[in-house]
């Protein structure tokens, strides 16, 4: 069962942005599950996947709630649509992970190796994405809210015309983000270091940078509004 929590402090800091909201995940007692294969439409509650191999399988629509996934591979793992709710993800890996249109809320998410995710159309609620690296990340056309990347390296994420509320990145690496179409509201950008838009440096409006950050973007921002530089 999860519990919110309050966000942190270095989301705010007195900027006037309002700090994400963070998961505070309490799983109940577990029980190990029984290593078959994921099923469409399944219904997992209180279980607890370990070392699992779900290469591709196919889980769409399923229902995991309560669950701690550690160590699984998810290698084009069909999860469309699926719904993870109150769970925890320890060093999940795998390459194209379809969970297009899926539900995430009250989510921690920990030390993933995962490359291509497709995420489009998906809904985020009180996830923690804390440690390890993403490449490709597709969330166009999310909704994220109260959702918070820690510590993490994103490659190329496409954020584009997704929608972001209470969206935190602390002490991790954004590059060539892409922000096309994209709506942001309360958007804290401080903590990304690198901070890269490869594209959409236009929807800004509504995140909060650091002075540094300003100046690391200038040259992308004169570009946009069509200042030269000599």
């Amino acid at each position: 069962m999860a519990r919110t929590g309050t966000g942190r402090a270095g989301g705010s800091g007195g900027s006037g942005v309002r700090a994400a909201r963070r998961p505070e995940v309490r799983l109940p007692e577990l029980e190990p599950y029984d290593g078959g294969e994921l099923e469409p439409d399944g219904d997992y509650d209180g279980l607890e996947f370990r070392d699992a191999d779900f290469a591709g399988q196919d889980g769409g629509g399923a229902r995991f709630m309560d669950c701690a996934l550690t160590a699984c591979a998810l290698d084009e793992t069909r999860l469309y649509r699926a719904r993870i709710l109150d769970s925890v993800l320890t060093a999940p890996r795998g390459v194209g992970t379809d969970l297009a249109e899926s539900t995430l809320r009250d989510v921690e998410l920990t030390d993933a190796r995962l490359g291509g995710v497709q995420l489009h159309g998906a809904a985020l609620e009180r996830v923690l994405i804390r440690g390890g690296k993403i490449d490709y990340l597709n969330l166009r056309r999310a909704r994220l809210k109260d959702v918070v990347f820690e510590s993490c390296v994103l490659v190329e994420p496409d954020f584009g015309g997704a929608e972001l509320t209470r969206v935190e990145f602390v002490d991790c690496a954004l590059r060539a983000a892409d922000l096309s179409a994209a709506t942001l509201r309360d958007v804290d950008l401080r903590g990304a270091a690198p901070l890269e838009i490869a594209r959409g440096i236009d929807r800004l409006s509504g995140a909060v940078i650091s002075t540094g950050q300003l100046l690391d973007l200038a040259p992308v921002l004169a570009a946009e509004v069509g200042i030269r530089v000599e």
